[in-house]
């Protein structure tokens, strides 16, 4: 899975208690768009990269609200997630905005995402 090879940051699933490994699923439903880069780059795309560049960063992570995910990623994306996290797809864009800031900071530890990412 390139980036996410050995990252331990598990979310637990608040609607099924079961804890999910939201970036594996996360690389896997966006491979199609160039895994983690490919969303990050959407996230810029969409006026977003003070808040991807603060994850990325060594500061502070700034938030991201379920609004704006919903309004950078497509419906298939959000769809494709929802279906791999076994969940509705409303709760997708309030799980990526709790957990990806987190996700990516911790996928950065030295400010920069390592080459592998893909």
């Amino acid at each position: 899975m390139g980036l996410f090879d050995g990252l331990g940051s598990v979310v637990s699933d608040v609607l099924n208690g079961r804890p999910v490994n939201l970036l594996a699923v996360a690389e896997d439903v966006f491979q199609n768009a160039g895994g983690l880069d490919g969303v990050l780059t959407q996230l810029n795309q969409s006026g977003l990269g003070h808040q991807v560049a603060s994850w990325i960063g060594t500061g502070d992570n700034v938030p991201i609200t379920a609004d704006q995910i919903r309004a950078a990623l497509s419906s298939e994306q959000l769809q494709g997630l929802a279906s791999k996290l076994g969940i509705d797809i409303s709760k997708v864009p309030e799980l990526l905005a709790e957990h990806l800031p987190t996700a990516v900071d911790q996928a950065s530890p030295n400010g920069t995402l390592p080459s592998s990412a893909s």
